[in-house]
């Protein structure tokens, strides 16, 4: 049996069993609304929720086949080596699909939904990493195909579109997603996976295409701002994503997909809600705890940068936060013995400590049990 080939001539689809759909819109939404309406009460969310943006990162890149973890990632960014040229890949992987949703998020803040945020978002997504060789920000010129690592084209599992006919079967793409649909999330779920199908880049497409399901909400006006983390549902059933993705172009069966996608949306949206909370009962906690142990006037700058970044060095943290450096290191010495904080390396010679805030990770990462912030 030879590859599963694009659905040329199949999209939009002109007919989804809405009988089964409905039911699942309601709940969906209103999880996704409970959700927004945390964002909106969160002060900075761009900061509290910043271990969050880097959590859905390190999900979306390991679905591709990176392996790392928040935690080696934001002790990169304090200041530690990686262990080994291929573990370097991939946390810089992660770092730049940070980069590019920041940058999508940039554009669309001046911009309507277009080609030309893909392509940007690309172009970042693989600037001096592995893939910066695939032409980054520039669609294929040539056939790609989904299967097997060394894998031929008739050995594939999926071809997607050739590439004489990418470019006018991404303008359509385009114009569907400025189009009047009955339901937002539904469009969503049938732009993601068109994305996908024609898999336009010669690499990065799935990285990429899940980064517009946050994007595409938030221009919809579903959330306040592109912080949806969609990721981890895929992860956790990454065999039901591919092969409802699949039989899109193989069976027709666009209802099948959207079903899975409106249960992922609905299932993270409560993960979401539920880390949000946390994160924001956390922060108030802290508040009047830093207000008490160390002092200072400087109580609550010193939170919110460590609640931005929750692995740091100290050197960074006397330098950046914007503290006397004095108050700076008193400020860290009052909390590691508080126990608020812990610490990963010593400081020795020349190098400064390294320290964590294991609460907020273990909440960022999903170990923290969510119940009790509920």
């Amino acid at each position: 049996m030879g590859p599963v080939r694009y659905h040329e001539g199949r999209f939009p689809p002109d007919r989804l069993d809405w009988p089964t759909l409905i039911p699942l819109l309601g709940p969906t939404a209103a999880a996704v609304a409970r959700y927004d309406g945390v964002l909106a009460a969160i002060p900075n969310p761009n900061l509290l929720l910043a271990p969050l943006a880097t959590q859905e990162a390190v999900l979306s890149s390991l679905i591709e086949g990176t392996r790392t973890t928040m935690g080696e990632v934001l002790e990169f960014e304090a200041g530690r080596e990686a262990e080994s040229p291929d573990r370097l890949n991939d946390i810089r992987e992660v770092l730049n699909y940070r980069a590019a949703m920041r940058e999508a998020e940039r554009l669309l803040a001046e911009l309507p939904f277009s080609q030309r945020v893909v392509r940007e978002a690309h172009k970042v997504l693989l600037s001096d990493v592995r893939g910066r060789n695939a032409s980054p920000g520039e669609y294929r010129k040539v056939p790609n195909w989904i299967g097997p690592p060394s894998s031929t084209i008739e050995q594939a599992t999926f071809v997607p579109i050739s590439a004489d006919k990418l470019p006018e079967a991404l303008s359509a793409w385009e114009r569907y997603a400025h189009s009047n649909q009955p339901d937002r999330l539904v469009q969503t779920a049938i732009l993601h996976a068109e994305f996908e199908a024609l898999h336009p880049f010669l690499d990065g497409n799935g990285r990429v295409g899940r980064m517009l399901v946050p994007l595409l909400m938030w221009q919809a006006g579903l959330v306040l701002r592109p912080m949806f983390y969609i990721s981890a549902y895929f992860e956790t059933h990454r065999d039901a994503y591919y092969s409802r993705l699949l039989a899109v172009s193989r069976d027709g069966d666009w209802t099948g997909w959207c079903r899975f996608f409106l249960e992922a949306v609905q299932a993270q949206a409560e993960d979401n809600l539920a880390k949000a909370k946390a994160i924001l009962s956390l922060y108030e906690s802290m508040k009047h705890r830093m207000a008490e142990m160390t002092h200072s006037q400087y109580a609550i700058h010193a939170l919110d940068w460590i609640f931005s970044r929750p692995i740091f060095s100290s050197s960074d943290f006397a330098s950046e936060a914007g503290i006397p450096a004095p108050t700076a290191r008193r400020i860290l010495s009052v909390l590691c013995d508080e126990e608020v904080l812990a610490v990963l390396s010593p400081a020795s010679g020349r190098r400064a400590a390294r320290l964590t805030f294991p609460k907020l990770i273990e909440i960022s990462e999903g170990r923290e049990p969510l119940d009790d912030h509920a």
